[in-house]
């Protein structure tokens, strides 16, 4: 019987005896929230009052409980529990500067967008400004012309619809096709118009 060729195929993975699959790493962002959620309960009035209570509770068993029961002799300064804090202490503050730099995070990111918002906002101001300024040169240029209800709502209606289309994102093309259909339907209103003037006439 033919032996196994050992020569290593390039459509196979290579094999490694003696390791597993990498065990899966802890999410940064859920240690991040857990650090988070620990930093907030250490700032909470019931954790002092807890801890509060548990440093009472500990003192006066180790004071008055028989001496057999004692775990903690008030002869060596409650030498236990002062490791105790001590090693809460030297925990809580990484939790709390871990806390405040993911607040900085996101207050950064908050930051940017709201510039990004504001500097959006502006240009649409500038650019509402300009066609106030566009439609009152128009109605400046109908000298002689009684500037109609119906035309004005026509202008009115088309800067609303050119902003809803910057808002959305429209493309050139796409703004090119709608101002076209737009022209199209003015100059069909028109001639209704002209219609019926002149039928009343």
């Amino acid at each position: 019987m033919a032996r196994a060729s050992r020569t290593p195929r390039l459509d196979a993975p290579l094999d490694r005896p003696g390791r597993l699959g990498r065990a899966p790493q802890p999410s940064s962002d859920r240690f991040g929230r857990a650090t988070e959620w620990i930093a907030r309960a250490m700032g909470t009035p019931w954790f002092l009052i807890a801890l509060s209570l548990f440093c009472i509770a500990w003192l006066a068993w180790n004071t008055m409980a028989p001496e057999h029961l004692r775990f903690d002799a008030a002869e060596n300064g409650f030498t236990a529990l002062t490791l105790m804090l001590s090693l809460q202490a030297s925990y809580a503050a990484p939790l709390i500067l871990l806390a405040q730099n993911r607040q900085d995070d996101r207050d950064r990111v908050q930051i940017a967008q709201d510039r990004q918002r504001a500097e959006r906002n502006l240009a649409d101001t500038e650019y509402l400004a300009r066609e106030i300024v566009a439609l009152r040169m128009a109605m400046n240029d109908l000298a002689g012309d009684v500037v109609t209800r119906e035309s004005l709502r026509d202008e009115l209606r088309a800067l609303v619809e050119d902003l809803d289309a910057r808002a959305a994102g429209e493309t050139p093309d796409e703004a090119a096709e709608r101002e076209e259909r737009r022209r199209r339907a003015e100059r069909r209103e028109r001639a209704e118009r002209e219609e019926r003037d002149a039928r009343e006439r």
